[in-house]
């Protein structure tokens, strides 16, 4: 059987990654979007973390997935145009597209390279799937993929695991399923994980594994924009801290300057005093009914929640339309 692979590249270019940089370094309380963590190593370090012992959600979300399989493509359907955004390894949809069988899919990343290995890899282990994986910030517009898709009446479904829309402010995360509700109308729906709220104690420990990997997938973010915008931050003298703000029911990060210091970063010097953080992630947590009113903001009806056993993560189904269970 003949592989089919296409790939398309409409990430934005390094001038954009310079400017976000400086914008959120400039402000008083100083920030970085997440998704710049997403560089080919800041990719494999995430994977490596999810498969910690204390980073529940990759390991609850994927017996989920492997547990209610069956029940998952019931729900879908078969033959849909199936769309991942920050798909990374594409490892989570491999246990759904026995099931699914899609007419197409989708992975969408920002790390060009990272996603062209992974799409690679999948095309070649499934022949028989047709795989189009687009270079994109899909923070930046859902729209951009339209020219991408493919014509006809295939129901369209975005899968989006990991507990990623809880990286959103609540206000953008609305924005967001307001996005994927008009890129699959009018008939289609979302497969998407949620983590729920529970004990800090546990969510310290996700956040703040014994390995250290948190840490150095946090640090690595300062490695790239110095491979990137030839600056001179010492990753050594920040420190990681995580820590659930309890609340605003989310987990923060931050990178702590280890003393006042001066950085350059693309042609500008840039002053952190002892103390002073870097924002670089947010991580909310949802109850189940809280979720299901979110996404009923933006037009979906509820039709399925799937929980694990312990009951710590959940993978949520709208649809468009139609009869949902409310």
């Amino acid at each position: 059987m003949t592989q089919w692979l296409r790939f398309t590249q409409k990430a934005a270019g390094t001038a954009d990654f310079r400017a976000e940089v400086l914008t959120g370094l400039g402000q008083a309380h100083k920030c970085l979007p997440p998704k710049f963590f997403y560089d080919r190593e800041g990719s494999a370090l995430f994977e490596a973390l999810c498969a910690t012992p204390e980073y529940y959600p990759a390991r609850a979300e994927t017996a989920i997935l492997r547990d209610h399989a069956g029940a998952i493509a019931e729900a879908v359907g078969r033959d849909c145009v199936l769309i991942e955004p920050g798909s990374g390894a594409s490892r989570k949809v491999r246990l759904l597209l026995d099931g699914l069988r899609p007419s197409l899919y989708l992975p969408l990343d920002i790390c060009g390279e990272y996603l062209l290995g992974a799409a690679r890899a999948l095309a070649t282990e499934r022949p028989g799937l047709r795989v189009h994986a687009v270079c994109m910030d899909y923070g930046r517009g859902l729209d951009l993929l339209e020219s991408c898709l493919p014509p006809g009446d295939h129901k369209r479904v975005v899968f989006f695991p990991g507990s990623t829309i809880g990286n959103f402010e609540p206000g953008e995360a609305l924005a967001f399923l307001v996005q994927v509700a008009r890129l699959v109308a009018p008939d289609g729906g979302l497969l998407i994980g949620v983590d729920v709220r529970k004990e800090p104690e546990r969510l310290h420990r996700a956040y703040n594994d014994a390995q250290g990997l948190t840490r150095q997938f946090n640090l690595n973010l300062l490695r790239r924009i110095n491979h990137a915008l030839q600056a001179d931050f010492d990753p050594d003298r920040f420190c990681h801290y995580a820590f659930y703000h309890t609340r605003k029911c989310r987990v923060e990060m931050h990178l702590v300057s280890r003393g006042a210091q001066r950085v350059g970063v693309a042609g500008e010097s840039l002053g952190f005093a002892d103390g002073e953080s870097i924002h670089t992630e947010n991580c909310y947590k949802y109850t189940v009914e809280e979720f299901r009113a979110l996404a009923g903001m933006a037009g979906f009806r509820t039709v399925e929640c799937w929980r694990d056993e312990e009951g710590l993560f959940s993978v949520q189904y709208f649809e468009l339309g139609g009869q949902g269970a409310d």
